[in-house]
């Protein structure tokens, strides 16, 4: 019996080259894609578009593992979809599809036989068929309103047996359905984030300011008469790292920061005598509550600094924040 090499006798060159030849190959299988996309894949994107129902995507094998990638971008950029196994649609999920659905079905071969059989309940029902194949002449491409040709040369595969190149071809034609569909809805950043609620996109577009923003007790606030010893003892209860400085209807007037603090101690200051008016820095950076959280990143980017005043249209004073409030939202 042959004995197997063991990891350590691998060779790294070879390792290196085998890697590198399979990238060239699945690189070269995409790029290929560009010159092929036509009236078909026009025809393909205006049924996308124009579908009243839901995407089915259905494949068998890895062309099923494709679809099921397809069908989710689809769905999480503004064209509902789902997947279908072919094989489970022909014992009863046939009733899955409505007429006002659209079908794509991928297969490398055309002749996927699960797929051939829900055929004839697919064109009863009326609904079109959108083809991705790698035999444009087969009869699954036959039976398609479009054909998306996704053929390749070689698989990376040194069998040429394992589906690789045609699958990576397959799941890149799926995206550029996905993503010209997208742009001709005007399928926006704040549209995308809807559909990812628990993600830093979703966070960061539909977090706002009134969201993140300490209020009430936490909110650090003195009066310009205050003197700067209670405004420190103000500043460390309130744990911001500042403290506004407001007159009687609690309009801001200025901000007092720990950076303040660290270049005053530069030169002799008596923090008794001395009063917020005196060391405050008048007419601060502040956000409306209602703007998105993402503003109040891009502020404190734009001008270095680590927090911000939120007022009203008032300039009343109506909550604050802090670099680390926006980490801890998962805003930055």
């Amino acid at each position: 019996m042959r004995s197997l090499p063991t990891s350590n006798q691998l060779d790294s060159e070879q390792l290196l080259s085998r890697g590198r030849r399979v990238l060239a190959t699945e690189v070269a299988a995409v790029q290929a894609l560009e010159a092929r996309l036509d009236g078909d894949f026009v025809a393909a994107c205006r049924l996308l578009h124009d579908c009243r129902g839901r995407v089915v995507v259905t494949g068998m094998g890895k062309s099923g593992h494709i679809g099921n990638k397809i069908a989710a971008t689809l769905a999480s950029t503004g064209t509902p979809a789902f997947f279908l196994h072919p094989a489970e649609a022909s014992h009863g999920d046939m009733g899955m599809i409505t007429h006002d659905d659209v079908v794509v079905a991928i297969s490398n071969s055309g002749e996927t036989a699960e797929l051939l059989t829900i055929l004839p309940g697919i064109k009863r029902l009326g609904v079109p068929l959108i083809a991705m194949t790698g035999k444009i002449q087969s009869t699954l491409a036959k039976a398609a309103a479009a054909v998306l040709d996704v053929s390749v040369p070689a698989e990376a595969c040194p069998h040429n047996l394992a589906p690789t190149a045609s699958t990576t071809a397959t799941l890149a034609m799926g995206d550029a359905l996905a993503v010209a569909v997208l742009e001709a809805r005007g399928f926006s950043e704040q549209d995308f984030a809807r559909s990812h609620p628990g993600g830093s996109l979703g966070r960061r577009l539909l977090l706002h300011v009134e969201d993140v923003m300490r209020t009430g007790d936490q909110l650090p606030a003195v009066t310009p008469d205050t003197s700067l010893k209670e405004g420190l003892l103000e500043i460390s209860r309130k744990g911001l790292g500042m403290t506004a400085v407001v007159d009687g209807q609690r309009r801001v007037l200025g901000i007092y920061t720990d950076g303040d603090l660290r270049r005053a101690l530069d030169n002799p200051i008596d923090i008794n005598a001395v009063r917020m008016r005196d060391v405050m820095t008048a007419n601060p950076k502040t956000i409306p509550p209602k703007v998105l959280a993402a503003e109040a990143v891009h502020l404190m980017e734009k001008h270095r600094i680590t927090q911000l005043l939120v007022t009203d249209a008032e300039n009343v004073l109506v909550g604050a924040l802090n670099v680390h409030d926006l980490f801890r939202a998962g805003v930055m």
